[in-house]
């Protein structure tokens, strides 16, 4: 594995530099800075920046990088990539409101969809035309992905949908979901799920936002009644469902792990700018300690990173080694902004950048890490994956495995 640019891999980081320079939009480049996890503080609606930002970058050759140019990419390398997450930096987080769509059912496309339906959906997706979300998680399906009760029900040529998903992030201004529904209830769980691809305008779907306590609504309850779905809009074989999704889970950890900001530099900012009485923080022994141990898990990230990205490469798909990646961002993420609070005594309360530049960052990170946290897979859920499919260890007992369905007990 090489760590350093080739001389063509520098010449493109260059290159991307200087177009950023010359066309991001500066005038907001502060308020997004701001901005922790989460929604974009710009003091009104966040998604026509969004979107104008995005088209900009999709016109001139720079939007979802590694996609094939058939489909709106640029056929880069795994490596371009990520140099120009690199380069876009803190840019990246007006890419916010596509990040399911880019990182995730883009790429569950490109896998499993016709020929047809990715020239037709991916280059929207690619240019920002169009939102996606992902509808899989339910009130008594989160870490039991597999367990999803929603039905769909075979009717002529198409589906009628029935259920509850919830956690869904920006289904509120999304315009397609990926769906995951049972179709068959009479086979083991694992069995009986099919993938679609859902029109979120369809009659009967409902989707009411979920307030959080950072006082944002990024999550959403979404109700699907009697929503007729097109057999056209099913992403793999019927009773395939369950390969789709795990195609989209391990894109959705790698991006994830890719994209959050763990705030150590912030904090190295802050523990110099802030004085505790007896000098600045980072003169502190104790202080120096902690952030000395940040910076070495920073540092596995890093390669870790590079490791996943080399194999990418090379064809590989995301692994479960991305479940590592994701799993140490997100606690680093929480543990970094708990600190820096702690830190900053009473002031650590507040949550407006807008009176406390370095705090109120990090209060809005504590307060929507324990979300990071859960979202593309909770903590215990990656510590499983890590132990059965990193280190093979023997997988934990499950009772319900090869029992049909609909006569796994419950309650």
């Amino acid at each position: 594995m090489e760590f350093e640019d080739t001389p063509q891999e520098a010449a493109f980081r260059a290159e991307a530099r200087a177009w950023i320079a010359a066309n991001a939009p500066a005038e907001v480049l502060a308020a997004v800075e701001a901005t922790g996890v989460g929604t974009l503080a710009l003091g009104v609606d966040s998604v026509p920046a969004q979107k104008a930002w995005q088209r900009t970058k999709y016109e001139a050759g720079w939007a979802c990088l590694h996609w094939p140019r058939a489909y709106g990419g640029r056929g880069a390398t795994p490596v371009e990539r990520l140099i120009w997450l690199q380069e876009e930096d803190a840019y990246a987080r007006l890419s916010s409101v596509f990040h399911n769509g880019q990182g995730m059912c883009g790429p569950t496309l490109i896998a499993h969809a016709a020929e047809d339906q990715k020239r037709e959906l991916l280059p929207k997706i690619a240019s920002g035309e169009e939102i996606w979300c992902q509808l899989f998680s339910e009130p008594g399906a989160g870490s039991d992905l597999a367990g999803v009760r929603t039905r769909a029900v075979r009717d002529g040529d198409g589906w009628i949908v029935r259920g509850q998903k919830l956690w869904t992030s920006g289904a509120q201004v999304a315009q397609w979901g990926l769906l995951l529904a049972r179709t068959d209830g009479s086979v083991p769980k694992h069995q009986g799920l099919t993938m679609f691809f859902l029109d979120m305008a369809s009659p009967g779907v409902e989707v009411r936002p979920v307030r959080q306590m950072n006082d944002q609504y990024e999550f959403n309850e979404v109700f699907l009644s009697d929503v007729r779905v097109p057999d056209r809009q099913r992403l793999g074989p019927v009773g395939g469902g369950w390969g789709v999704a795990l195609t989209t889970l391990m894109n959705e950890r790698l991006s994830i792990g890719l994209e959050m900001p763990t705030g150590l530099d912030d904090l190295m900012a802050f523990c110099r700018a802030v004085d505790l009485g007896d000098g600045p923080a980072i003169d502190d022994p104790s202080v120096r300690e902690r952030l000395a141990d940040w910076a070495v898990q920073e540092a596995g990230l890093r390669f870790s990173t590079l490791r996943a990205v080399s194999g990418a490469a090379r064809g590989q798909q995301p692994g479960a080694g991305s479940s590592m990646i994701k799993l140490v961002a997100g606690a680093m993420m929480q543990e970094i902004a708990a600190f820096a609070v702690e830190i900053g005594g009473p002031a650590g309360l507040l949550t407006d950048p807008a009176v406390a530049p370095h705090l109120g960052r990090f209060a809005a990170l504590l307060l929507r890490a324990p979300g990071t946290r859960i979202e593309g897979g909770t903590d215990e859920i990656l510590r499983n994956i890590i132990a059965e499919r990193v280190l093979g260890l023997p997988p934990e007992p499950r009772s319900d495995k090869t029992v049909p369905f609909d006569e796994i007990q419950r309650g």
